[in-house]
Order: C-alpha cells, then structure tokens, then sequence
C-alpha cells in the first residue's frame, strides 16, 4: 500500500475585488479585499474547529498553497494561530486566461461575442487567447497532491489554498472524471473561501483512489446574506 495522508482539502480563497466585479482573475495578483480578509478569517476558524479541535488522532497538518496573494493570505488565515508552515507550490495556482487575464466578464462578451459564448459553453474558445488549457491545469495539480500526500501518512492531513478553476479542473482530472466527459463542464466553481474533503481508498493494487466527502462546504454563516455583506463592524476590526 502506497503511503499517502489520511484526507486532502482543497479549499479557494477569499473574495477579491475582481470577483465583485466579475473580472476574470487568472494569474494575475489581486489581494483579498475587505470582505475576502472577513471570509477567510471565518473560514480558518471553521475549519480548526471541525478538523483540528475535534480530531486529536491527526497528529500533522500540512499546509500547501498557491504564490498567488489571494490565496496564500487565506493559508495564513487558517494556518498561523496554529503555528504551522504554509508551502507556496506554483503548480497550485490558478488557470491562466492568457490575454484575457484580469478582463472583466462583460466586456469579454461585448467584445468577442462568438469566443466568449464558446469559452462559456466549454467548447474552448478562450485558448485562441492563450490560454492554459484545462488538461494542462489537471495535470500539474495531481501532480501536485500526488508528491504532497506522500509526505504524510494516516494521521495527516494535507490542506491546498487555492482557485476556483484549479479546483474544478484538478478534481475532475483526480477523481477520472474527465477521461468520460473531457469538456470539463461536470464540476461547478466553488464560492469563496469554501473547500473539498477528499478521502482515500487503498486499491489491493497497492493505489489509492481519491473519494469526493464534501464538496462546496462553507461556515455556517455562508448560508446567510452576510457572507457578501458582512456587518462594517466585523470587516473593520480585522484591521485592528
């Protein structure tokens, strides 16, 4: 049996302010904004709560995340009241749009109508743009959880900061997905500052297959309209 850790979570950064304004991101570096810092405070604290606090048999936690901002502030949102390290791993960032990188979604269907509406219904009509393909994006993520879980064992868990797309793209590619269904229109981008619990199972082969626990789980309070609109008062005092 393959040594590997005993459950990975993928979790995606807070909001930015190109997510309010429905820009596409990509590997362009935006910060957290206001409300993004207030989300991935609630959801570290959500997170040590479920899966630190109540599970004394894990032992270890690894921290990996995107060298992107937005994703690394929402790593140490979780992982520095517990004194762990946070890993930057590039193979963890986000799907680059190429040239449509940082443009916003309207624009983007004013000005290439047809591309946009084939970007929009998978059929690809971003990567006359440049950009990263889907396969491509699946591929350095598995990567990436492979050579991670190895370096834990059944009392570890391994936590992954990081994108929307990455999540979608990397999941769909893990758990075979998109070997049936190669368009990758199978998973939904996930909310904000939500996450994925994958659990192993050990193949008599020796292999592990990675099973999907949760998906798009939140704080509780993200079922509520304040997750977009948290009160002034409690979005001021993380700048305290």
């Amino acid at each position: 049996m393959s040594q590997h850790v005993r459950s990975i979570f993928l979790v995606r950064h807070g909001r930015t302010s190109y997510n309010a304004a429905h820009r596409l991101q990509g590997q362009v570096d935006i910060p957290l904004d206001e409300v993004g810092r207030w989300q991935v405070e609630r959801t570290g604290e959500t997170l040590r709560e479920l899966y630190v606090e109540r599970r004394p048999d894990v032992t270890k936690r690894i921290v990996v995340a995107s060298d992107l901002c937005r994703a690394s502030a929402t790593a140490h949102a979780f992982a520095d009241p517990l004194e762990l390290d946070v890993h930057l791993d590039p193979r963890v960032r986000e799907r680059s749009f190429g040239e449509w990188d940082g443009m916003a979604v309207d624009d983007l269907a004013e000005r290439y109508p047809e591309d946009y509406r084939s970007w929009a219904e998978f059929r690809g009509g971003e990567m006359k743009y440049g950009a990263e393909s889907k396969e491509a994006v699946g591929r350095r993520g598995v990567e990436a959880i492979h050579e991670w879980s190895a370096l834990g064992d059944e009392h570890t868990d391994l936590f992954f900061f990081t994108h929307g797309a990455w999540i979608s793209q990397t999941l769909q590619t893990l758990l075979g997905i998109s070997a049936a269904f190669p368009d990758f229109a199978s998973v939904l981008s996930m909310r904000n500052a939500h996450w994925v619990r994958l659990l192993p199972l050990d193949r008599s082969s020796g292999e592990v297959r990675w099973r999907l626990m949760e998906y798009n789980h939140g704080p509780a309070i993200a079922d509520t309209p304040q997750w977009e609109n948290p009160p002034i008062g409690l979005a001021h005092r993380l700048n305290d």
